[in-house]
């Protein structure tokens, strides 16, 4: 790597070129020759513009193409082919995920706290494009949205049954669900060690995976002035290589991991939404539902991709924010307000005592809890990670590599803890003080409307759920286009809108296809599947960081 003053560019003129702006002040940018889009194939067949990059679009389009097709056709034979992925993957590899999540947070917390901190994003000079408040809730907004809203009553709930009824054995192995040993009939060990698990699940690791990816697409693009795609993380090991075959492959994988964490997630947000449809008005919780349900929205992405109405997706996303923001107050004011505050202290105690144990790869005794429960979603969020990874670094210029892992690590999972108290909380409360065992007895995607049933303004409150997730559904599918047609057309920010239509309609025919192909099962094998190899590239990408950022100049 060759170093450069911040008025030069690298030969190609990567930097400062298609939406990258070049470095502020001192930074090393990388000497190459590669141009991005020049490997791009631009046409108009039947006056529809194209530009993408052959090898990364046409292979990963056939190969998801294919996918759907075959579900579609063969959805009986396929359902027990994904029981036994699922099984397999998570019995044998579990241990990997649980690994590489915490050598992901670790890494984040040691960067913080050495002299690579002070590296700033964007050169030594740049400044933030935007206020803490809106970065903050930017963060936020990027990383959890349905998931929140499908897990944030049930999965506390759900720990705390399984915790409190204790562990039972079979031929000698654990058959019971619970975390760590379980807490058998004590309710208040029970509650501490469900808001634990599921703060686990919501805290640093997920938004460790995060920080890493997010952190290494900003640094290769804006202080080194390559392209934003994943690829670029791998300059430092694998050179000019990064444009040929490895390239291509690292993108591939990139595109398969973004499309079934965002299919999981909108397949996911179709149940809980179907569900509160039948819940609230009536309407048949059918897979016919869900299918029309994900196609009529799916419709309204399309819409947003075709008009170009970026600000208004925007805005959209604002709405949205709000309206979440307003639904737990509201919870906080008329749920247990009190058990509510205490128990967000008493809950981030719990976690901190219970989180070495929890992210123990190695002899565990509660399998079904690390293989069903652990696994999936560090999968999960590592599938989501070019996604979420991709949006926080194009919000982050101008903030230093310390002020960004703190902010990415620290203010995500602090909302997280508090609204998994409120709702969880609330939920568990109405199970032992108040003797209501609705939300016990429901369904995972009703759960959350019938902890709602027990406050005032039901139908009000239920309605807002609903089109929360609707409308987090819309904007994680237009975003999620966005990225992946960014990674097919070789790193061009500003190709053509029907690229991105094409690959909003596959992320909604693979939700379905998921869905008709084995439920939540399918679902989270495909995210299992994908997010597998892609966790080989992520722990590369780890030393990338270290090599790039040591390469840096480093403000005073």
């Amino acid at each position: 790597m060759a170093n450069h003053s911040s008025q030069q560019t690298a030969k190609g003129q990567n930097a400062g070129s298609e939406g990258i702006p070049a470095p502020d002040g001192p930074a090393n940018l990388i000497d190459t020759d590669y141009v991005i889009g020049q490997d791009n194939i631009t046409a108009s067949p039947l006056g529809i513009n194209v530009d993408l990059h052959g090898k990364v679009f046409t292979f990963s389009s056939l190969v998801i193409l294919f996918f759907v097709i075959i579900t579609l056709a063969l959805q009986d034979e396929i359902e027990p082919i994904f029981d036994a992925m699922f099984s397999f993957l998570t019995g044998n590899l579990s241990w990997f995920f649980l690994l590489s999540a915490n050598i992901f947070v670790i890494l984040s917390i040691v960067l913080i706290f050495t002299p690579l901190g002070k590296v700033r994003i964007g050169g030594m000079h740049a400044k933030p494009d935007f206020s803490y408040l809106g970065w903050f809730s930017m963060l936020f907004a990027a990383g959890m949205g349905i998931g929140l809203m499908f897990y944030g009553v049930s999965e506390p709930i759900t720990h705390f049954d399984t915790a409190i009824g204790g562990t039972s054995m079979e031929n000698g192995a654990r058959t019971d669900w619970a975390p760590l040993g379980a807490a058998g009939g004590n309710e208040q060990a029970a509650i501490s060690l469900s808001m634990a698990a599921t703060i686990f699940h919501w805290g640093l690791h997920p938004w460790g995976i995060y920080a890493v990816v997010a952190l290494a697409l900003a640094l290769f693009s804006y202080n080194k002035g390559l392209p934003l795609t994943m690829r670029s993380i791998f300059y430092p090991i694998l050179g000019e290589r990064i444009w040929g075959w490895p390239g291509h492959v690292i993108d591939i994988l990139a595109v398969f991991a973004t499309l079934f964490g965002l299919a999981t997630s909108l397949g996911l947000g179709a149940t809980q939404a179907t569900a509160g449809l039948g819940y609230l008005f009536g309407v048949p919780n059918t897979n016919t539902t869900m299918v029309l349900l994900i196609m009529g929205i799916t419709a309204v992405a399309l819409v947003s991709v075709v008009l170009g109405v970026d600000k208004g997706v925007k805005r959209l996303s604002q709405f949205n924010m709000v309206l979440a923001a307003l639904l737990l107050l509201f919870v906080i004011l008329v749920g247990p307000t009190l058990m509510i505050v205490t128990g967000f202290f008493e809950n981030l105690l719990s976690y901190a005592v219970n989180l070495p144990a929890l992210s123990n790869p190695f002899g565990r005794e509660d399998a079904n809890f690390t293989q069903g429960w652990t696994a999936f979603y560090w999968a999960w969020w590592i599938a989501w990670s070019p996604f979420v990874g991709m949006f926080i670094a194009r919000v982050s210029r101008g903030r230093s590599v310390r002020e960004f892992l703190i902010a990415v690590l620290l203010v995500p999972s602090v909302v997280s803890v508090l609204w998994m108290t409120s709702f969880g909380g609330s939920a568990i409360d109405q199970a032992v003080n108040q003797g209501f065992e609705g939300v016990r007895e429901a369904a995972l995607e009703l759960q959350l409307f019938q902890m709602l049933s027990q406050l005032p303004l039901t139908a009000i409150t239920s309605f807002v759920a609903i089109v929360l997730v609707m409308v987090f559904f819309i904007t994680s599918s237009d975003s999620g286009s966005l990225v992946i047609d960014s990674i097919t057309a070789g790193g061009k920010v500003d190709a053509p809108k029907p690229q991105r239509v094409f690959w909003a309609t596959i992320e909604g025919a693979i939700a379905i296809a998921l869905l008709l192909g084995g439920g939540l099962t399918a679902l989270q094998t495909a995210v299992i599947t994908t997010g597998l190899p892609f966790t080989l590239v992520l722990l590369a990408a780890c030393y990338a960081i270290v090599k790039g950022l040591m390469s840096e100049p480093k403000a005073a």
